[in-house]
């Protein structure tokens, strides 16, 4: 009896049969390198989710963190730290929001960098997208405290 219950767990239902939920059945003839296609496509998948879930990995450089603090506190004009409070740079600004406190993410503040956001001007003419990105990454580095 234990043979004929494993038998029936373990057979395909014919061509077109009902399962208990009602749904017809298929068998999907999928060759080897559609099944390695869509192996590689589920693993980027991951591989995306996860860095887009991971902002921190891309700002572990040190040398792009230093420079990102060093534009916060002066190699930008104006400078970020007369409007920003940020504790790692020892800034005190009360004109923009408190960085600590929102915690911004690195993709949030090079977008604010670019286009400007309420009384914060645009750096798009001042810095390049190397210092943008080295400054978006400090903020949210410095913010979340991940030093």
């Amino acid at each position: 009896m234990t043979s004929t219950l494993v038998a029936a767990r373990t057979a395909l239902p014919p061509e077109g049969a009902s399962l208990a939920w009602g749904g017809p059945t298929r068998r999907l003839d999928m060759s080897p390198t559609l099944v390695a296609s869509r192996t590689a496509l589920r693993w980027g998948l991951a591989m995306l989710v996860l860095a887009i879930g991971c902002p921190g990995w891309a700002s572990d450089d040190p040398a792009q963190l230093a420079q990102g603090k060093a534009l916060f506190t002066r190699g930008a004009a104006p400078s970020c730290a007369i409007c920003h409070t940020l504790k790692d740079a020892g800034s005190e600004g009360t004109v923009g929001p408190v960085l600590d406190e929102i915690k911004p993410d690195a993709k949030r503040v090079a977008t604010a960098l670019r286009n400007g956001i309420g009384q914060m001007p645009s750096f798009a003419g001042q810095l390049t997208e190397a210092q943008i990105q080295a400054l978006a990454a400090y903020v949210a580095s410095a913010a979340s405290g991940a030093k």
